[in-house]
Formats: structure tokens, C-alpha cells, sequence
């Protein structure tokens, strides 16, 4: 699944060539995603200039003087830049032709992607206003993890995971970024001092920064705008290496579930 990595590589590679552009025409071959495309979208951006091409969370958001295009990438999509006249395959579902021929391309193998609009503030959509803060502006930090914490009981694996905390740590990230702080993925989020948070706030934001720079993390079915693989698994250092040495004191690492979610970690290392 594409996680924030995914989609901050996605929206910087797509911004440089519709930012400022005008939408020519929207063609939509299948509109029964996540959320059903709006069947009108085509009149509704016909005319529109993208003004700027965001991201909140694992959304992309283009905004337009009417509103906003929601974009999810939901389990497999992928959005392109491709060549006018370029044939559409079976998963492409949608096209955005915009000023000289360009056109961003919507695949979605799964269809749990959505492309929705909205003409209030994008803040306000109910898919957003109640996400967390992103892990890589100033509004993160250790002091806010830690304060958010207290007398909770979920493991803290869990716990940076919720939306409602920090958007973005998905279960590749979370596992990477409490292998890098120490931390054992099962502890008692409650329990943990807050100069471990501060700690691992830097470590989220590390390995964040990471991945983005490696364009994402090959799993499954993600590729970039350009239909490149992301290279951040090869640098990963417990996710996926059940058994392997661990990278710090070459103990097995091990592997629980926490929310039904793989976890591996090193029971030496992390506390």
C-alpha cells in the first residue's frame, strides 16, 4: 500500500508538470472506486487551473479557485505522467488531459483509490479534519507524543500508528523508526518517558525523510509517477527480516502481531 513516502514521491513528481496548467478534459472509464467518481467531475474542472498540488497525509489535493480533487492511492493505485496517444490499459481508470497534451493518468488495479472533489476547504473535508498533525512539519514533536500518551494502554507500535495522533506511520515506518529509537514495539504507550519520545519523533521524521529520498518503498504493486519502484527496502532494517541477524548486535530479530499487523523487532535492542 502506498504510504506517506509513496505519495509525497508521487506529488513531487507530478507538481512540476500540472501546477499552473488548465484542465483540457476529464475522461472517466471507471467510476466505481472506494467512493463512486463524481459523475460530473469532467464540467466541474473543464476550465480549472491547478494552482498548487498538495499532500495531507496520504492524500494528494489539487486545488483549483473552486475547490479541491481529492486523490487516494488507496491499495495499488498510481498516478502518471504519460504521452498523449498513449493506449489505456485495463486498470486505467481515469485521465486529466491538461495544456500541451499532458496527461496525469489514474491506475488503480484494486479500485480502493478515490478521486473525489470538494468545494469547501479541503481542511474541513470529513476524510481530513480530524487527522493528526504530519510528521514532518513543526507541529510534531516528541513533547506532543508524549502528551497524547499518558494512560494510554495500546502498545506504542499502535499508537503511531492512529491518524488522530500523526498521519503517515505506516506499519513499514513504525517498525523502522522504533527499531532506530530503541524501543520495543509492545510497550505500553503510557509508559514511555518523554525524552524517548523526543527520540523518536527524530527517528519517524529520519526515516521518513529517508524513504522520501529513496522515492518510497517497493512493495507489491507501487510505483512512482514515472513507473519506477521506490529503493528504500533495500536500506530497511527489520521489517520483512524475521529470523535475519539484527543490524546492532546480530541477534535474531523476532516477530509478533500487534492490531493484526506484522511487528518485527530485536528483543535486545529495543526496550
Amino acid at each position: 500500500m502506498p504510504e506517506l513516502p509513496e505519495v509525497e514521491t508521487t506529488r513531487r513528481g507530478i507538481a512540476p508538470y500540472i501546477e499552473g496548467q488548465t484542465v483540457r478534459r476529464v475522461i472517466i472509464r471507471q467510476p466505481r472506486l472506494r467512493w463512486p467518481v463524481p459523475e460530473n467531475l469532467d464540467q466541474i474542472l473543464k476550465g480549472r487551473r491547478i494552482q498548487a498540488v498538495c499532500r495531507r497525509a496520504k492524500y494528494l489535493l489539487l486545488a483549483t479557485d473552486a475547490g479541491t480533487l481529492l486523490l487516494h492511492l488507496g491499495m495499488s493505485g498510481s498516478l502518471r505522467i504519460i504521452a498523449n496517444g498513449q493506449t489505456a490499459g485495463k486498470h486505467d481508470h481515469i485521465d486529466f488531459i491538461f495544456d500541451d497534451n499532458i496527461i496525469l493518468r489514474f491506475n488503480d488495479p484494486r479500485r480502493f483509490g478515490a478521486v473525489l472533489w470538494t468545494s469547501v476547504p479541503a481542511e474541513q473535508h470529513p476524510l481530513l479534519k480530524n487527522l493528526g498533525p504530519e510528521p514532518l512539519l513543526a507541529d510534531f514533536s516528541g513533547e506532543l507524543l508524549y502528551k497524547l500518551s499518558r494512560n494510554k494502554k495500546m502498545a506504542v507500535k499502535s499508537f503511531i500508528m492512529d491518524s488522530h495522533i500523526v498521519v503517515g506511520v505506516g506499519n513499514i515506518y513504525a517498525n523502522e523508526a522504533l527499531f532506530m529509537a530503541g524501543i520495543h514495539p509492545a510497550r505500553q504507550a503510557g509508559k514511555i518517558a518523554l525524552s524517548r519520545y523526543q527520540k523518536l519523533a527524530d527517528c519517524i521524521r529520519m526515516i521518513l525523510h529517508q524513504a522520501i529520498a529513496q522515492g518510497g518503498t517497493t512493495l507489491r504493486d507501487f510505483v512512482n509517477e514515472a513507473g519506477k519502484p521506490g529503493y528504500f527496502q533495500q536500506q530497511l532494517n527489520v521489517y520483512g527480516r524475521t529470523g535475519l541477524p539484527c543490524p546492532r548486535c546480530r541477534q535474531a530479530l523476532k516477530e509478533i502481531r500487534l492490531s493484526n499487523r506484522s511487528t518485527v523487532f530485536c528483543g535486545d535492542c529495543q526496550r
